[in-house]
């Protein structure tokens, strides 16, 4: 059986809320750590959710 490409993420808040999204990234094409600007509904603006690993 083939490794899936994509994998599921967790995007967690740098706020400190605890507030966090899932998505999917390909493992194969993206290999650094993904980063973004989210709105986290918790601190009520847009903050920068970096990855990590699902529990």
């Amino acid at each position: 059986m083939a490794k899936a490409t994509t994998i599921k993420i967790r995007l967690v808040s740098e706020e400190g809320t605890g507030y966090f999204y899932v998505t999917k990234k390909n493992s194969r094409t993206m290999t650094e750590k993904l980063s973004m600007r989210k709105y986290d509904p918790k601190a009520k603006k847009h903050v920068l959710f970096k990855e990590a690993k699902i529990k």
